[in-house]
């Protein structure tokens, strides 16, 4: 491997991380394929993103609630 890197002009490192990938990918070997990693990570962001409406959605309703308790003038 350090041989082919060095005719690649890559470090070592670098080209057993991507034969590692491809392995995974190809499902030689068990992992987490580039493509679930990249869904998961998708389905992280759209459950932060969920999370922070649901926050402001409930501090929406307990301001409207507060206002709806308020006694008239």
């Amino acid at each position: 491997m350090k041989r082919i890197a060095n005719q690649l002009d890559v470090h070592p490192e670098a080209l057993r991380g991507w034969v590692k990938r491809a392995e995974v990918d190809e499902g030689t070997v068990p992992g987490t394929t580039s493509t679930d990693a990249a869904r998961i990570a998708e389905l992280e962001r759209e459950v932060k993103e969920l999370r922070r409406a649901r926050a402001i959605l409930k501090s929406a309703l307990a301001f409207f609630a507060a206002e709806l308790d308020r006694p008239l003038r």
